[in-house]
């Protein structure tokens, strides 16, 4: 294909705007939002393995919110953000005195991620781009990654939860 033939991928006319457009807004609101909860939960962690992780999902997240939202700019629209991102129960939720296995339970993260996801039809929509293909991509296996990640806290620390107790219990049953 010619230079001149080629479809611009960086910038779109208002008159061809893309089917995807929604898509990608719906996902930097979302990504914006979910940052502050892990942060927030972060700060109130004791388990500096899980802070550790908690800290680089909230950066993804973030990320995630600032690369949809440019990407957007490229194409020449702009995100169009909720008066309410709808995140105050999960940002509660994360500044609560709840255990961190209860949080991870809370927050869907107890099972292991694996099968069908939400992700899976995002490709359906043949007109995307390669550009915001390459994002969208990328923004899965990360996705994915993260689930990964909070699925192996929960299990270690509700391991660590039941060691606890198993050990509580047995100093217990001493003492009688």
């Amino acid at each position: 294909m010619s230079r001149n033939n080629a479809k611009n991928t960086t910038t779109a006319t208002k008159s061809s705007k893309p089917s995807y457009l929604g898509l990608l807004n719906a996902l930097s609101v979302a990504e914006s939002a979910a940052a502050p909860v892990f942060e927030t939960w972060a700060e109130t962690t004791k388990d500096n393995k899980l802070k550790k992780v908690l800290r680089m999902v909230a950066m993804r997240e973030g990320e995630h919110g600032v690369a949809f939202a440019k990407r957007m700019l490229e194409l020449g629209y702009e995100v169009r953000r909720p008066e309410d991102p709808g995140n105050a129960d999960a940002l509660k939720l994360a500044a609560s005195s709840k255990t961190d296995v209860q949080k991870l339970r809370a927050l869907n993260f107890s099972k292991a991620p694996g099968g069908t996801d939400v992700f899976d039809s995002m490709f359906n929509d043949k007109t995307i781009d390669p550009v915001t293909g390459g994002l969208l991509g990328r923004y899965i296996a990360e996705e994915r990654d993260t689930g990964w990640l909070l699925y192996g806290e929960y299990e270690r620390l509700r391991a660590k939860e039941k060691a606890t107790k198993s050990k509580t219990k047995r100093a217990n049953s001493k003492k009688k």
